[in-house]
């Protein structure tokens, strides 16, 4: 394949489709980064963007050979990626109320009137910080912290990766550390 990236993407997938293999990665060099900003657009989390463009791309592998009109990739790529996206947010939307409703009926009030005493404070004051977090490193925190679950059930229970239960568990104690550095425990 001669001069690979000036290919067109009709080029590209017709080489694709005709056995050479390489093609596909000239795609991916091609539109990947366009992918990964596009699906930042919907989800406004850079780790979450990664994830869809990655599962666009086994979806657009696996469907590739069965696109009838190859000058017409970029619009067919771009509307997966986008309902890749979507699907996300619904799926976020329900996973979000689902966390929020158990919260909200698991909430046990520490504090009883006259029977505080230092534990019970700063079990309150540390629901305070978490609440404090963001809303991603708030249920990873909770999740791993509270409910016991390990990073890999975790990213399989909000749709990320390992990768990203990881980083979001070490943003959240970094900024769980400085929010309880400002909470007076006296």
């Amino acid at each position: 394949m001669k001069n690979n990236n000036n290919s067109s993407d009709k080029e590209l997938v017709l080489a694709y489709k005709s056995g050479k293999k390489e093609a596909f990665s000239f795609l991916v060099k091609k539109w990947h980064l366009q992918f990964c900003k596009l699906a930042f657009w919907y989800v406004k989390d850079a780790d979450v963007a990664k994830d869809i463009a990655q599962e666009s791309w086994k979806v657009i592998l696996k469907k590739i050979e069965n696109l009838e009109e190859p000058d017409k990739f970029k619009s067919w790529a771009i509307s997966i990626v986008k309902r890749k996206a979507i699907d996300y947010l619904r799926l976020n939307k329900k996973r979000k109320l689902k966390l929020e409703k158990y919260y909200k009926d698991n909430t046990v009030n520490i504090c009883t009137e006259g029977a505080e005493n230092k534990e019970s404070i700063y079990k309150k004051r540390l629901r305070e910080g978490i609440q404090k977090l963001p809303e991603n490193q708030k249920i990873v925190i909770q999740l791993f912290y509270t409910q016991n679950y390990s990073l890999n059930e975790i990213s399989e229970l909000i749709n990320i990766s390992v990768g990203t239960a990881k980083s979001r568990l070490f943003h959240a104690r970094e900024k769980l550390k400085t929010i309880l550095k400002h909470i007076n425990y006296e």
